[in-house]
C-alpha cells in the first residue's frame, strides 16, 4: 500500500514537471514569436538611430543656416493645430452619439468613421481644385458679385492652416473611435452621483466623464499626432516645410544620406515624446471608473435647437471629410469617365483591394500575437 501510495506521488510530481515544462515551452514560444515580428520592425528604427554618430558637419551647417528652424517650427504648428482640432470634434462628437439622442444619431455612430477612409492627399488634391481661383465656389462668386481678379481676398488653401484643416478631417476619427469606447465603459452610477450633487449635464461632462476618458483620448491624440508627423503627400503639395519634406529633399535633392537619416532622427524624438506621453496617461487609469455596480449609460433626448445644434456638429466633419469631397471625385470621374475608367484603373483598382486584404489580415494577426504575447 505504502508502495503504491509513493509511486502515485512520483507520477504526480512527473505530471506537475511536464506541465511546467510544456508551459516554459509555450511561454519562451511567444517569446520567440514576439521577436521575430518585432526585429523587422526595429531594424529601420535602428538604423536611422545609428546615422547620429556619423559626420555630416557641412550639410548639417547648411541646414541649420536656412531650413532647420522652419522644419522645426511648422511642424510643431502642424502638431498642435491638428492635435486641438481632433480632440474637440473626436471627444465633442463622441460625447453627442454616445449620450445623447436626435435625429440619425444611431448613423452617425459608424459614419463618423468614414473620413478614416480618405487620405488627406486625396482631400488636398480635390479641395484644391475646388477652391482655387478657377474653381466652381470662386467662380461662382465672381459670377454673383461681378468681382474680377484682385477685387475680393479669398484665403488660399494651399498653406500651412489648410494643411491643418485636411488633417483634422481625415485624423479625428481616431480619437472620436476610442473616446467613444471610453464614454460606453464608464458607469451612469458615476454619473448620476454628480447630478445628485449638483452638477448639471455640461459639469458632469467636464468633471466626472471627460477625466475618466482622458487616457483613451490622449491614445488617440497620440495616434493622430503621428500621422501628421508621418505625412508627406499633403504637406509636399500645400508647400509647407516639415521633417518628412525636408527628409525626402535632404537624400533625393541633395543626395545626402547621412544627413537626411538624422533628420529622421530628430522626427523620431517627436514620435517618442508622443509614445511616452501615451504610455502616462495609460499609467494614470485610477481616473477610469472602478466600482463593480454597473447600468448601462441613461442617455439625454435633445429636442428643438439643441437638436438641430447637435446634427449640425456631427454632420460638419463627416460632410467635409467625406461626402463632398467623394461627390466632387465622383463628379470628376463621371466628366473623365472615358480616361479614368480605362484598363490601367480596374488593374489599379485590383491591386488595391489585394494590398488592404492582405495587409489587414497581417496586421491583426501581427497584432494578436504581440498584444496576447
Amino acid at each position: 500500500m505504502k508502495n503504491s501510495k509513493q509511486s502515485l506521488q512520483q507520477a504526480g510530481i512527473r505530471t506537475i514537471e511536464w506541465r511546467s515544462t510544456l508551459r516554459g515551452l509555450f511561454a519562451s514560444g511567444w517569446t520567440v514569436a514576439i521577436i521575430a515580428l518585432a526585429l523587422p520592425i526595429a531594424i529601420p528604427v535602428f538604423s536611422v538611430l545609428s546615422s547620429i554618430f556619423f559626420e555630416a558637419k557641412d550639410t548639417w551647417q547648411h541646414l541649420t543656416d536656412t531650413v532647420l528652424t522652419r522644419y522645426i517650427v511648422n511642424s510643431l504648428l502642424l502638431m498642435i493645430g491638428v492635435g486641438f482640432g481632433v480632440v474637440v470634434i473626436g471627444v465633442g462628437c463622441a460625447w453627442l452619439v454616445t449620450m445623447c439622442r436626435f435625429r440619425a444619431s444611431r448613423v452617425f455612430e459608424w459614419a463618423l468613421l468614414l473620413p478614416l477612409a480618405a487620405p488627406a492627399y486625396v482631400l488636398a488634391y480635390t479641395y484644391t481644385d475646388f477652391l482655387e481661383f478657377s474653381g466652381p465656389v470662386q467662380t461662382a462668386l465672381r459670377y454673383i458679385f461681378g468681382w474680377s481678379y484682385g477685387d475680393y481676398w479669398f484665403p488660399n488653401v494651399r498653406s500651412l492652416p489648410g494643411a491643418i484643416l485636411m488633417l483634422i478631417l481625415v485624423l479625428y476619427p481616431y480619437v472620436y473611435l476610442l473616446t467613444r469606447v471610453a464614454f460606453l465603459e464608464q458607469s451612469t452610477c458615476t454619473l448620476e452621483a454628480s447630478r445628485i450633487l449638483g452638477c448639471s449635464p455640461w459639469r458632469s461632462f467636464m468633471t466626472v466623464a471627460l477625466p475618466m476618458a482622458r487616457p483613451a483620448i490622449v491614445a488617440g491624440l497620440a495616434l493622430a499626432l503621428m500621422e501628421t508627423l508621418n505625412d508627406y503627400g499633403t504637406v509636399q503639395y500645400f508647400g509647407v516645410d516639415t521633417f518628412t519634406t525636408g527628409i525626402y529633399r535632404t537624400w533625393f535633392g541633395m543626395g545626402e544620406r547621412i544627413a537626411a537619416n538624422q533628420l529622421a532622427a530628430m522626427l523620431l524624438l517627436f514620435v517618442l515624446g508622443l509614445i511616452l506621453l501615451e504610455r502616462w496617461s495609460r499609467s494614470r487609469t485610477k481616473y477610469y471608473q472602478a466600482s463593480s455596480r454597473y447600468r448601462q449609460l441613461q442617455t439625454y433626448q435633445l429636442k428643438g435647437i439643441r437638436e438641430i445644434l447637435a446634427v449640425t456638429a456631427c454632420l460638419m466633419p463627416l460632410f467635409l471629410g467625406f461626402l463632398l469631397p467623394g461627390c466632387l471625385l465622383v463628379k470628376l470621374t463621371l466628366a473623365n469617365w472615358q480616361l479614368t475608367l480605362d484598363e490601367r484603373f480596374w488593374i489599379f483598382a485590383r491591386h488595391s483591394l489585394i494590398l488592404a486584404t492582405l495587409t489587414a489580415i497581417l496586421a491583426v494577426v501581427i497584432a494578436l500575437i504581440m498584444a496576447y504575447g
